[in-house]
C-alpha cells in the first residue's frame, strides 16, 4: 500500500522534520495537519509542506493512508480513541514519542493493535518547534520501530520506508525493550544532572561561589538539566517502571563507590574510570545520540581588545551562524579561553577549517 495521503496529528519540531523530509522526497505526497497554533499550521502550508490544515479530529482523515501522533506523549494516547472512527481499511497510526509502553498499552484497549506501529526518531534539538523543523534533522539518526503482536510485515515495512525516505536508520525493536534502554540512556541522565544542579545549588555558599565556578566540565555534563520541565515530568512519569529500576542500580553503584572511597580503596576508584573511559570512547561518533549533541568547541587565545570581534568577523564573513559565545573562565579539564557553540555540526565543522586557517589554538570537546 502506497502512503499517499499522510495526516500529523502535532507539527512541532519532530513532526515538521518528518514532513519536510517526506516532502523532499515525495512531493506529490498529500499532507493534512492539524495543531493548536494556526500560524504554525499556516507557515506550514505558505512552505509547501502542509496541503489541508485541518481543524480537528474529523471526517478528513479517512483519506489518510498514514497517520502520525506528533504531540507530547500524554496526549498521544488520547487521541486514539478519537481517530479510531476514521480509519479507512489498511490504514495505520504511527506516533513519535519518547516512551512506548503507555500508548502501546491503550493501543491494546481500544483492540487497535493491528492498526497501529509504534515509533520513536532519536534526534532533537534545544530548540522547538515547527519553525525549527528542518528536513535533515533526522538524517543518520536512530528511528526505532516497535509493531505490536498484530503486527503485520508490510505494516513494518511501511515505516522502515519513510525512515528510510528522511535518511534515518531504521530500527525494530519490542517497545518494551524500548523503554528500558531509553530509561538508561536518556531519562536517566536527565535525572541525574537535574538533581547534580539542584545539590549544587543547596550546597552553595552565600557568596554563590560554586555557582561562579561552574563551568567547563559541570557545564557539559549537566547542560540536559536546561530541558523543558514539562516535558520531562511527561516523560518520567510514562516510563516510571523502567526507570524506578535503572534508578535503583544508579544509587546502589553510587553507594559501591562511596563504601570504595571512604575505604580508600584506590584500586577501585581507578578502575571506575578505566572502564568507564574504555566503554565511552567505544561509542560511535557517526550517529547522533539520543541527546541533543553540544556542537562547540573552544579557542586559546590572549586577552586583547577586539579579539571576540575579529573572530566573529571571520566568522561571520563566511555567512557562519553562531549560538552562542563566551569567557571560559573555568579552564581546569584543558578547555580554552573562549568557549564557542554552534547550532549544527555543519556549522561548527566549518567554523573549524575558517579559524585553523587563520592559526586560531582550537580545543575540541
Amino acid at each position: 500500500m502506497s502512503d499517499a495521503t499522510i495526516a500529523f496529528i502535532g507539527l512541532g519540531l519532530i513532526g515538521g522534520s518528518i514532513a519536510r523530509g517526506i516532502k523532499r522526497e515525495k512531493p506529490d505526497t498529500k499532507i493534512m495537519a492539524y495543531m493548536r497554533t494556526r500560524s504554525r499550521l499556516l507557515q506550514a502550508k505558505e512552505d509547501g509542506i502542509v496541503d489541508v490544515l485541518l481543524d480537528g479530529i474529523g471526517e478528513e482523515l479517512r483519506e489518510c493512508d498514514l497517520i502520525f501522533l506528533c504531540t507530547p506523549v500524554e496526549y498521544n494516547a488520547k487521541y486514539l480513541s478519537e481517530i479510531k472512527p476514521f480509519l479507512k481499511p489498511g490504514a495505520i497510526i504511527t506516533d513519535v514519542g519518547s516512551t512506548k509502553t503507555d500508548i502501546h498499552e491503550e493501543v491494546s484497549r481500544l483492540g487497535m493493535e493491528s492498526k497501529f506501529v509504534g515509533g520513536h526518531p532519536m534526534a532533537g534539538s534545544e530548540k522547538t518547534g515547527y519553525e525549527n523543523s528542518t528536513d535533515h534533522l533526522l538524517e543518520n539518526a536512530y528511528y526505532i520501530i516497535t509493531p505490536t503482536q498484530a503486527s503485520t510485515e508490510e505494516q513494518v515495512s511501511r515505516l522502515v520506508r519513510i525512515a528510510n525516505m528522511i535518511g534515518s536508520i531504521p530500527l525494530v525493536l519490542n517497545y518494551r525493550e524500548h523503554d528500558f534502554i531509553t530509561a538508561a540512556i536518556s531519562h536517566l541522565p536527565h535525572i541525574v544532572a537535574s538533581s547534580l544542579v539542584n545539590l549544587v545549588k543547596a550546597s552553595d555558599n552565600e557568596e554563590g561561589l560554586m555557582k561562579r565556578l561552574a563551568a567547563g566540565g559541570f557545564k557539559d555534563i549537566t547542560r540536559i538539566a536546561s530541558s523543558s520541565p514539562e516535558m520531562w515530568e511527561q516523560i518520567c512519569m510514562t516510563n516510571s517502571q523502567n526507570l524506578s529500576v535503572i534508578l535503583e542500580r544508579y544509587i546502589a553503584s553510587l553507594n559501591q563507590i562511596l563504601g570504595e572511597l571512604k575505604a580508600n580503596d584506590n584500586q577501585s576508584v581507578y578502575q571506575l574510570f578505566e572502564t568507564s573511559r574504555d566503554y565511552r570512547n567505544s561509542f560511535s561518533e557517526k550517529v547522533p545520540g539520543l541527546i541533543a549533541p553540544d556542537y562547540s568547541f573552544t579557542v586559546d587565545m590572549a586577552d586583547e581588545v577586539g579579539a571576540i570581534s575579529t573572530l566573529s568577523v571571520i566568522l561571520a564573513a563566511k555567512g557562519i551562524s553562531i549560538k552562542n559565545i563566551g569567557i571560559n573562565h573555568n579552564r581546569e579539564h584543558g578547555e580554552g579561553t573562549l568557549r564557542i557553540a554552534f547550532y549544527d555540526k555543519e556549522t561548527m565543522d566549518n567554523a573549524w577549517k575558517q579559524l585553523e586557517r587563520y592559526h586560531y589554538d582550537l580545543i575540541s570537546n
